[in-house]
């Protein structure tokens, strides 16, 4: 949708709207400058800035960057006084308009926060906007400026137009401080482009991405995810929105999405864009050349997936406790094996059904998920229920002892979702792709509670799966994934395990062999390694008889395992807080990994097609 020429909107009573200008202050010192207009405030105005951000779990302190906020009535300057870390009071007049004028600091080039330099700004209004507590519910609105902005700029939101201009700066309107929150910005010299989906209009914005990438693959894959998604859920129903946009920053080395009600922030590895064809004789500019995705497009593809069905599985359909979002303090809920979970287990299905993966490539990202599980010993001390629960203190604060505390709630709530998908497909009656259908409508695509899932299972199945619930989500016992994919026409195979799997580490090795985590259980936390160590060498007994002992100095595991030979025990020699330390290490029976392949494709096609 390119920004258009508008006139101005404004309904009836829009002078009681609270307003924001939003501005570069000091470009190359990152700085954004936000005048904000209360029409009525209160006598003793609260004003907060969000600690967090619906769909990241962590408590992030958005207000660290907010400096120079002051207030004036008219031409008075107002006291204010700060509350506590992200609440400040005003001793406004009642009823006389109030403004405040401030600044953020925006170099986070997360989707999570806001960023701006000479290449390109982004902020999520829950970095930027101040919310004026008590008047959350009235018509917020925001101009964007473009003093001291590159002439070559343009703007992309999700928001509601007033009146912009062909670039899309102007001014935009939210109904209320959530929707304002929930519509992400992007500014700069971004490649953009319109397409439609079931009849929805789409925008994509790529930025920081060169001319060699082949946008037209790239928007091409998105409709078929998009109208996968759209039939799923309605068939030939329209969607809950009416229009739709992607924002995807290509950069170095990056990797992530935040899902909002009608747009996305997405963050990819540049290298991941699919690339047009180098070959001058190729008329078409790379169509001829299209081919299977490569693994970092697939993942990208596979993002792109993820957060548009959190349109739906979250942002809409959602815990009971997100009903309306507390941006004060942690939002607890149960159910996020359900939310990202099960969002987990349909984002690669439904590349999958749109036919832009195979079904090899579809049971390797299957694998990979499996064996990340089967690798995770705090799987037997943490349930998925819980997981969700300290998502706000575990999930996103990852250390050398998370794989032996936690459980990841995208990866087993996949899993979950496979089993409760396979069981009730196994037992004929429904499927899993029939129940979300049933929970939408019985919510109204609206808040839900674990009870919900658990009534529409028996209603559609014919029996109970409280059993079920119980032990896969709220107990810690292995789930029966292999034993239902065999069942399903899907050939299970037993490989070697990685060399770091087998000694129980987690590893960096690009300057040597640095430790990162211990795993639970394992020989090298027998042996008595720690995260953090370096191994520097590894000491070997003799052979044979008259073969002396050796010593030599390894950067590589592969080269642990060469040096090695058939000997039960080695001597590792780490480095620790500068010490020299011999941990000898017990050579373990080998350990294997999960590869899956189709065996029956009959069987398995009815699983994966629909």
């Amino acid at each position: 949708m390119t920004p258009a020429k508008t006139s101005d909107r404004r309904p009836a009573g829009a002078t009681r709207a609270i307003r924001y200008r939003i501005g570069v202050h000091r470009l190359q010192a990152h700085l954004f400058e936000v005048v904000m207009q209360l029409p009525s405030p209160s006598e003793r105005q609260v004003l907060s800035l969000p600690v967090w951000i619906p769909g990241s779990y962590l408590v992030r302190e958005f207000s660290q960057h907010l400096q120079h906020l002051t207030a004036t009535q008219g031409s008075q300057g107002i006291p204010v006084l700060q509350l506590d870390k992200h609440r400040w009071q005003v001793l406004a007049e009642p009823g006389r308009p109030l403004s405040l004028r401030y600044e953020v600091y925006a170099f986070d080039a997360s989707v999570r926060t806001a960023f701006l330099d000479s290449t390109r700004g982004f902020f999520n209004p829950t970095s930027l906007c101040l919310r004026a507590v008590g008047h959350e519910d009235l018509p917020h609105e925001i101009e964007l400026s473009t003093e001291r902005v590159p002439t070559d700029w343009q703007v992309a939101t999700a928001l509601s137009p007033l009146q912009t201009d062909l670039k899309g700066f102007g001014s935009y309107r939210a109904t209320g401080y959530d929707e304002l929150a929930d519509n992400p910005v992007e500014l700069g010299p971004f490649w953009s482009t319109d397409f439609e989906a079931c009849g929805v209009p789409h925008r994509f914005i790529v930025s920081g991405a060169g001319g060699w990438f082949d946008g037209e693959r790239l928007v091409e894959d998105t409709r078929r995810i998009c109208e996968e998604q759209i039939r799923f859920w309605h068939g030939e129903e329209p969607p809950p929105f009416d229009r739709y946009v992607f924002m995807l920053h290509a950069s170095g080395e990056g990797y992530g999405g935040l899902e909002h009600r009608q747009s996305t922030a997405l963050i990819c590895a540049r290298t991941d864009l699919p690339a047009l064809s180098t070959d001058p004789a190729t008329s078409d500019m790379g169509k001829a050349t299209r081919g299977k995705p490569t693994e970092g497009y697939t993942t990208l593809l596979g993002l792109i997936s993820h957060e548009y069905f959190h349109t739906w599985n979250v942002k809409r359909l959602r815990p009971a406790e997100f009903r309306r979002c507390d941006y004060d303090a942690e939002n607890y809920t149960e159910l996020l094996w359900f939310f990202e979970g099960f969002t987990s287990y349909y984002d690669d299905l439904l590349l999958r059904r749109a036919g832009l993966i195979d079904d090899p490539t579809y049971l390797r990202l299957l694998s990979k998920t499996v064996n990340q599980v089967l690798q995770t010993p705090g799987r037997h001390v943490q349930s998925v229920a819980q997981a969700s629960f300290d998502a706000w203190v575990k999930y996103y604060r990852m250390g050398e002892n998370t794989a032996n505390a936690t459980v990841s709630y995208y990866t087993k709530g996949s899993l979950v979702a496979l089993c409760l998908d396979l069981t009730l497909r196994a037992e004929g009656r429904t499927s899993l792709d029939e129940v979300m259908r049933a929970l939408w409508q019985r919510t109204g695509g609206g808040p839900m509670r674990e009870a919900d899932l658990a009534q529409v299972l028996r209603k559609l199945s014919g029996r109970n799966f409280v059993d079920e619930l119980s032990r896969w989500v709220h107990g810690t016992e292995e789930l029966p994934v292999l034993d239902l994919l065999q069942r399903h026409g899907v050939q299970v195979h037993q490989e070697p395990a990685p060399l770091a799997q087998q000694l129980g580490l987690r590893v960096t090795e690009t300057d040597g062999i640095l430790v990162k985590q211990v795993l639970r259980g394992g020989a090298a936390e027998a042996a008595g390694l720690a995260a953090g160590d370096e191994w520097l060498a590894i000491e070997l007994p003799a052979a044979r008889r008259g073969v002396p002992p050796e010593a030599w100095r390894v950067r590589k595991l592969d080269e642990v395992r060469l040096l090695r030979g058939r000997r039960q025990r080695v001597i590792a020699l780490v480095s620790r807080d500068r010490r020299l330390l011999r941990c000898p290490i017990d050579w373990p029976q080998a350990e294997t990994v999960v590869r899956l392949a189709v065996a029956d494709g009959p069987r398995a096609s009815a699983w994966l097609d629909r």
